[in-house]
């Protein structure tokens, strides 16, 4: 894709709204489920996730070279012993190789695991109290997430699809960065 849009997610409208970049007009506007929240293009440009709180749900669209987007499938999420209400799509983030997509599940303290290929849900990791925003490190060894409720944010290690430590901070953690090399 040649990468000519910005695409922004709009609450009100359900809706992510794909803005040209040359003429700053919307030239797409893609119906997503309630409450969309993040936007992921994978490295290359041919597909983008968008996650969407209320709806449950993280929407998938393949990308056109021309950067036109074709809304392709929804992803569901289903936790045994966790109320649907509770898995609630905020962050999301796709290794380099789009091999692997993490999505932060909110109060339902899980971070799903899906395949880039089958987008098959293959794992939810369990981290802190509602999680909502993610992070690779630079070499995507470790995703780092947020966890609003219980103060701290939880470190992954990705090879192995495991939480492998959690580290107090402040109050109501959201969003997370990690410095690049």
């Amino acid at each position: 894709a040649d990468q000519k849009y910005v695409v922004n997610t709009s609450e009100t409208t359900n809706m992510a709204h794909f803005i040209n970049t040359e003429t700053y007009e919307i030239d797409h506007n893609i119906l997503v489920d309630q409450r969309p929240r993040y936007a992921q293009y994978t490295a290359d440009g041919t597909r983008l996730y968008v996650s969407s709180e209320i709806g449950g749900t993280v929407s998938v669209m393949d990308i056109a070279e021309d950067g036109t987007p074709t809304l392709t499938q929804k992803i569901e999420f289903e936790v045994p012993g966790v109320q649907p209400e509770w898995l609630q799509p905020v962050g999301v983030k796709v290794t380099e190789d789009g091999s692997r997509v993490f999505v932060a599940l909110g109060p339902s303290n899980r971070v799903a695991v899906i395949d880039g290929e089958s987008l098959e849900v293959l794992d939810y990791i369990m981290v802190g109290q509602r999680v909502w925003q993610l992070a690779f490190t630079p070499d995507e060894q470790y995703l780092i997430t947020t966890n609003g409720n219980s103060n701290d944010v939880t470190v992954i290690d990705v090879a192995e699809e495991e939480a492998i430590r959690s580290i107090q901070v402040g109050q109501q953690p959201w969003g997370v960065v990690v410095q690049p090399d």
